[in-house]
């Protein structure tokens, strides 16, 4: 299996620290408001992943860490008049919430940042003690310039680093060097004691504190989103490779691409903003985690209505190709000539890089090769492709089973296809069709 780095921009060869133990830390979110649709695209490529390497035969311990003391959740909290604690910890419930419905639940830790502060302490005054932290008068600082390799996961130079200073630091040495430590005495935000006074830790040095007190000062794996790479990610390596002395920190970076809203940039001034909730009020769970496994997990991916569509049809194919496997899986092995081709794809597939579009396409090819004459295939034939799929699905995270509806639902049913009638009375097709499109995936064959 090879899986692609950011540090060294080349795939290589997956070779774990220690057997088939695999370390994984992903940056998790900043409980300040709801988790948003990138978001959901990020952690559903890392437990894809994780459920991966979990087949492959590996034991992954995956940890997400959780900022619940940051500038936004303060700011907010004062917004709102919420204390941060309790902001922090609502909006930690929400996303953890969020993450379930969309079946992201492979995240063996979650690890505050309030819940490692003396991890946080101790790792400051050793990088104090070795001489890369100083202290100032408003709080404790990297000192970059000991740090020659800094940019290394970026490539990009320390100088760009001033852009995302703060801006009331004033007695920094170098307007680069980025807080350990912010002191805050006397002010009306949360705080904790520490040896250079009362205030709280920056923000790149929980990561480094938590990852060194679970795994070590090396471990396997790390992703997050392309926007984190700089500066966070460089100042993660600058202060676990400058505490340790040893290098690299992390043997593979992995890092998911943007998600766009209808080929423009996320944000709220362009109205293009979709929480989580927002999206699963009008879509199921599965469509969204199948249209993000629809691009690999490095590529850009354009959300929209129209490859939602895509996708919920997409999947809809497959759970009917799979409803006409109308055989049961028994813990017998078996084999099928017409499906060795796609199987092989399939897991080739998703070794290079977790190629999840590829793999995807072998299913596919599998589907087009076979569902024509199904019916003359031998039922060890059958239960080697549902078995196979069974695999598919639970690695990619959804179900390609049809869903029982009640006989119960008949006159909800009967009420739908009068709607829908009057719609497209009313040539109000396209929501005609999504009504149609809905009640296909649940099982439902409609003709009009």
């Amino acid at each position: 299996m090879e899986i692609y780095s950011t540090l060294t921009r080349s795939k290589e060869n997956f070779v774990t620290i220690n057997d088939n133990r695999v370390n994984l830390f992903v940056c998790g979110p900043t409980v300040y408001d709801d988790a948003h649709i990138g978001h959901g695209r990020t952690y559903i490529s890392f437990d894809t992943i994780k459920r991966y390497l979990e087949f492959k035969g590996y034991a992954v311990f995956y940890i997400q860490n959780v900022t619940d003391i940051d500038d936004k959740i303060i700011n907010r909290s004062k917004e709102s008049g919420i204390p941060a604690d309790v902001l922090a910890r609502k909006f930690e419930k929400r996303y953890r919430e969020d993450m379930h419905k969309l079946n992201v639940d492979g995240v063996n830790l979650f690890a505050r940042a309030t819940d490692h502060v003396p991890e946080i302490l101790d790792q400051i005054q050793r990088l104090i003690d070795k001489g890369y932290a100083y202290e100032t008068e408003d709080g404790v600082y990297f000192e970059i310039d000991k740090f020659p390799e800094f940019g290394k996961l970026s490539n990009r130079n320390v100088e760009e680093l001033e852009s995302h200073r703060d801006l009331a630091d004033t007695t920094k040495k170098n307007p680069q060097d980025f807080a350990l430590w912010k002191k805050r005495e006397g002010v009306d935000e949360p705080t904790w004691p520490s040896p250079w006074g009362d205030g709280r830790p920056g923000w790149h040095i929980e990561d480094t504190a938590i990852t060194e007190f679970y795994f070590g000062p090396q471990y396997d794996a790390h992703g997050g989103g392309l926007d984190l790479i700089f500066p966070h990610h460089e100042a993660e390596i600058t202060q676990m490779e400058a505490v340790s002395g040893k290098a690299p920190m992390v043997k593979f970076w992995l890092h998911t691409g943007f998600l766009n809203v209808n080929g423009e940039k996320m944000s709220k001034s362009l109205h293009n903003f979709i929480t989580i909730r927002e999206l699963l009020e009008d879509w199921d769970a599965e469509t969204f985690r199948f249209f993000v496994l629809s691009t690999h997990y490095r590529s850009p991916i354009d959300f929209s209505k129209d490859s939602l569509h895509q996708s919920e049809k997409s999947l809809d194919r497959i759970r009917k190709y799979y409803e006409l496997l109308d055989v049961e899986v028994d813990d017998g092995e078996y084999e099928c000539d017409a499906l060795a081709p796609h199987k092989k794809e399939f897991f080739d597939s998703m070794d290079d890089d977790f190629n999840t579009p590829k793999a995807i396409a072998s299913i596919f090819g599998l589907i087009n090769d076979t569902k024509n004459d199904l019916s003359d295939y031998s039922d060890e034939d059958k239960k080697a492709i549902k078995a196979f799929l069974d695999d598919a699905a639970h690695i990619f995270g959804v179900s390609f089973e049809i869903e029982e509806v009640s006989a119960g639902s008949d006159d909800l049913l009967n009420l739908i296809s009068e709607v829908r009638s009057e719609l497209r009375a009313n040539k109000q097709y396209d929501l005609s069709d999504k009504i149609r499109d809905n009640l296909q995936a649940l099982g439902y064959e409609i003709n009009d």
